[in-house]
């Protein structure tokens, strides 16, 4: 009897663990259901509570137990759950609060990264999705609810790292190791650990900081671009200052590559690829500044040479008055603005400032009642009440496809940023004639270059003649610093200041400096602060059109212009010089 009743027992206790592994069985296998394209099996979910970091990374373990690669399994999540994959989304500066709410412990430690929110939701990517709890702590740390999108972790990574610097001031992060000397670049170079990871190299913090003091020394000194070029036994980094490249510093050659690869993560460019020309552009804030840098690496044959292009939006000049132009002829060009048809060239040389004349011109169209849109490469100002159209060539947007694509637009004007091939030059042609104008630029030297130009280009001298309007050529000269007149030094007493007109006599040299003289902290020693332009517009009339339809070359269209009272840039030139704007010598060396 009672081994009878022991007998029961014992069958009932088994029949009690069967049942419960039954159980246990069903709910792996409704487990196993529910992640349906990623097709594990319930034995395999089974073996999952005890393999090491399932806690800590449930996500990286389950994919390590069923042999899945990141990329493939966050794609079948995606599919299964109807969130959204990206393998490299882009941040917007909408998910700021993300950034400054968030520490940077605990997105590097659940691996998520603010992409972008529309003030209700913050969309947020991820690498690890099954970490319920760790999401609703990050919706109760941004007081909003948050929409996942599965990313790879490297994006991840990338993301969180590029977020926490954009929201950190670079003059208060870098203040302390300035000046920029040679023991902090030694500092730097003796923290740089030997490495093969290229990624983990451009994100030590030596490196992030000593690039973002060669940024913050850029910007300090007013440069347009910075380069970065490697020699065979040294590494120049010029700053180019007023149109003038100027070397900064030299530090250590060791630093190349670390500069070049942290350059290519801010840039989002291919850390990995040294041997092939790569573009790319970010944008960065100093303070309340916001600086767009584009950037060039070029492979050479003693490493990458740099090459980033730094346009200060917050200050962008687009007034006339401040680029120099005179107010007659101010008052000529607003005329030429005004006209609801034709064609109106702007040239020079690059870096002469020919699309900030533009834009300064469309700053007197009446946007309100005028369709204004513009085809660039790249887009460097941004105008309100314009559309503007980026070129890029990879998509297949060309200035002459981009162009065409914009007279289906009903414009009114049209920014060109440059024509630079006979299909371009006819379709701007064409739309002029269609009722539109036409603003655009073009390389010559001078203002009657631009008529032979645009018809070796391809456009037959009637339609030339119909179309053109004006030419204005400019230049860009250094303007003479207001503190110290030329110098770069102020004599004896602060604010006391040396007589202008010296520059080009040797006396910008600190050892022909009188005694007791102080260097000019505007200028930096230089004598110059700051740029002007140059102008001369070359208005059609009939003797011009004549002339344009029997293909007469550039000599005998300046002398016909002469006669009609057209004034070059250097007699504008001379104007500035009498005025103290600029020198002499400088206009000589602009203008040759």
């Amino acid at each position: 009897m009672g081994a009878a009743q022991s007998g029961g027992g014992s069958g009932q206790g088994g029949a009690l663990v069967s049942s419960a592994a039954a159980g246990q069985q069903r709910r792996w296998a409704r487990v196993a259901q529910t992640l349906g394209v990623l097709s594990p099996r319930a034995e395999q979910l089974k073996s999952f509570p005890d393999l090491p970091g399932s806690d800590a990374e449930p996500w990286d373990t389950l994919l390590s137990l069923l042999a899945i690669d990141e990329h493939q399994g966050l794609a079948r999540l995606a599919e299964r759950t109807g969130l959204r994959f990206e393998s490299e989304p882009r941040l917007s500066e909408s998910s700021s609060r993300f950034y400054e709410l968030v520490t940077p412990s605990a997105a590097r430690r659940h691996l998520y990264a603010g992409l972008a929110s529309d003030g209700q939701v913050m969309h947020v990517a991820t690498s690890q999705p099954l970490q319920p709890a760790a999401f609703s702590m990050l919706e109760q740390t941004l007081g909003m609810p948050v929409r996942l999108v599965l990313t790879p972790r490297g994006s991840v990574t990338n993301l969180i790292n590029r977020g926490f610097e954009q929201r950190q001031d670079l003059v208060t992060e870098i203040v302390e190791e300035l000046p920029l000397d040679d023991r902090a670049l030694q500092t730097a170079v003796g923290s740089i650990k030997e490495s093969t990871d290229l990624l983990q190299l451009a994100r030590q913090t030596p490196v992030i900081r000593l690039v973002n003091m060669i940024l913050f020394e850029a910007l300090r000194r007013r440069a347009s671009d910075v380069h970065v070029h490697p020699m065979e036994n040294k590494l120049v980094i010029r700053f180019r200052i007023d149109g003038m490249l100027v070397d900064a510093f030299s530090p250590p050659l060791a630093l190349a590559p670390a500069i070049s690869s942290r350059l290519k993560v801010m840039t989002e460019l291919d850390i990995a690829n040294r041997h092939s020309p790569q573009d790319g552009h970010t944008s960065v804030r100093v303070g309340n500044r916001k600086i767009d840098i584009r950037f060039s690496c070029v492979p050479t044959v003693y490493g990458e040479r740099l090459v980033l292009r730094l346009l200060d939006q917050s200050q962008t000049k687009l007034s006339l008055d401040q680029v120099g132009m005179a107010g007659p002829m101010q008052e000529s060009l607003a005329e030429l603005i005004g006209r609801p048809t034709g064609i109106l060239l702007v040239t020079g040389p690059t870096g002469s400032g020919k699309t900030t004349t533009l834009y300064g011109a469309l700053g007197r169209v009446d946007r309100a009642s005028r369709n204004v849109m513009t085809i660039e490469d790249p887009v460097e100002y941004h105008l309100e009440g314009i559309s503007q159209t980026q070129v890029n060539v990879k998509r297949g947007v060309t200035f002459a496809t981009g162009l065409r694509s914009l007279l289906r637009q009903d414009p009114d004007v049209i920014l060109v940023g440059e024509i630079r091939d006979a299909e371009t030059a006819q379709l701007a042609v064409q739309a002029s004639l269609t009722g539109h104008l036409v603003l655009a630029t073009l390389h010559t030297n001078d203002a009657p270059s631009a008529i032979a130009r645009m018809l070796d280009i391809g456009i037959e001298p009637y339609l030339l003649t119909s179309t053109l309007l004006a030419v204005i050529a400019q230049r860009l000269v250094r303007r003479v610093c207001p503190d110290c007149h030329g110098p770069g030094y102020l004599a004896g007493v602060k604010g006391q200041s040396m007589p202008g007109g010296v520059l080009g006599r040797g006396l910008d040299n600190p050892a022909h400096w009188p005694a007791g003289a102080v260097r000019c902290e505007r200028c930096l020693g230089t004598g110059f602060y700051g740029r002007v332009g140059v102008f001369e517009i070359m208005r059609m009339n009939d003797e011009l059109r004549q002339l344009t339809a029997t293909r007469a070359d550039s000599v005998r269209l300046f002398q016909a212009a002469r006669v009609a009272g057209f004034r070059t840039m250097m007699d504008d030139g001379a104007e500035k010089i009498a005025k103290g704007l600029t020198t002499k010598p400088e206009l000589d060396r602009v203008l040759g």
